[in-house]
């Protein structure tokens, strides 16, 4: 019973797929009024259904039943930059006055690395030159700062501290901006909608999910192709420096990065067909396909098997253990490597997933998400 999900994502006609055992029963529940509940907004519906042995409720399973969805399979290398809300506390550093003494003006904040910085003397500040701003017209004076920790608005106070160039610093470390690389999963053109990554984007200093006020999806330029290897993982050497803006960025999540396009012609998918998202349950161990690009503007299918499938996943991005067998994919990259995140997986014509992750001790070998979890994300941001 433990390693049954609490909720679980459906499409339309989609039996829940739960077998019996020892006597257990799997009912919907009745309730007062309706037991369907629909969502406007995303246009889903929610069931429940209770386990139960002997009449006693063991546990309530929710459902996500969501209609039945076409999109294009990207497969393109694409370049995002992310804002995050106010600005991001990365590090520490002391400090050397006016007077040479060694000073740590954070030392009694409680302020630490992974904290987003919002306000000082309660003015918004959104980049790193506004911090600076505000702390330099503070002229030493202890300042109130509004920063967020897990989630929390807290406050605190810093006396910042003049240094022999006569400027005034806290000793705290800030930056404003995200940018990397990956692929395209999926575009949904009833939305305008996209898909990529598959994963989040981490801050490389804190290693936390960043959360972001705004961002850019931009073209990008293959330079190189890092192959892989054994504790060795490879990667797409690109770069984003004259890319044109493709769209914008709504959400950063542990299950990828979704947004709306705004200029389709930078995406270059006009010869792409749309083909349906499957389920986790029509999913099979065996043959399938990954779409990437390791070229510029070369779009390819390469053949790769799915070996293992966890159905019930709907904790992290690791719903499936997939292995390159694509010689040419193996000649090229070694396997999977670092910006082909977001890579869609295909299996008997339809979605059903994108690469997130490769095995450091086999770059053949590595995991994907499901293609049912993205869209439900999708659905849930429009």
């Amino acid at each position: 019973i433990m390693f049954i999900p609490k909720s679980l994502i459906l499409f339309e006609n989609e039996d829940l797929n739960i077998k019996s055992i020892w006597g257990i029963k799997l009912e919907e529940t009745v309730e007062v009024g309706a037991n369907v509940s629909k969502n406007t907004v995303n246009n889903s519906q929610t069931k429940s259904y209770n386990l139960s042995l002997l009449g006693f409720n063991l546990k309530t399973i929710k459902t996500s039943i969501y209609p039945r969805t076409k999109v294009i399979p990207v497969g393109s290398l694409i370049g995002l930059k992310l804002y995050t809300e106010g600005v991001l506390v990365v590090g520490m550093s002391e400090i050397k006055g006016e007077d040479n003494k060694i000073y740590k003006p954070y030392e009694e904040a409680e302020i630490e690395q992974g904290d987003s910085i919002i306000k000082i003397n309660d003015v918004e500040v959104n980049s790193t030159e506004e911090l600076i701003s505000c702390v330099s017209k503070c002229r030493g004076k202890t300042i109130e700062v509004t920063y967020v920790k897990n989630g929390k608005v807290l406050e605190t106070q810093i006396t910042p501290v003049k240094t022999s160039e006569n400027t005034y610093k806290l000793g705290l470390w800030v930056r404003d901006a995200e940018a990397g690389i990956g692929t395209v999963t999926f575009y949904d053109r009833v939305t305008d909608s996209f898909a990529a990554l598959g994963h989040g984007i981490q801050d490389i200093d804190t290693g936390e999910l960043v959360e972001i006020s705004s961002g850019e999806f931009v073209t990008a330029e293959i330079l190189d192709i890092e192959k892989g290897e054994k504790e060795s993982p490879g990667r797409i050497e690109g770069t984003i420096e004259d890319g044109a803006k493709i769209g914008e960025i709504y959400s950063n999540t542990d299950f990828g990065v979704y947004g709306r396009i705004t200029n389709i012609a930078g995406l270059d998918i006009s010869n792409i067909e749309e083909i349906e998202v499957a389920s986790r349950n029509e999913i099979k161990v065996g043959k399938a396909s990954v779409i990437c690009t390791l070229e510029e503007g070369k779009r390819e299918e390469y053949e790769i098997e799915i070996q293992k499938i966890y159905i019930n996943n709907n904790e992290n991005n690791k719903s499936m253990v997939v292995k390159v067998t694509d010689e040419r994919l193996l000649e090229k990259t070694g396997g999977i490597i670092q910006g082909m995140s977001g890579s869609p997986v295909i299996q008997n014509g339809k979605l059903i997933g994108a690469l997130t992750h490769v095995l450091v001790s086999d770059p053949s070998k590595g995991y994907a998400l499901f293609a049912d979890t993205m869209v439900s994300k999708l659905k849930n941001i429009e």
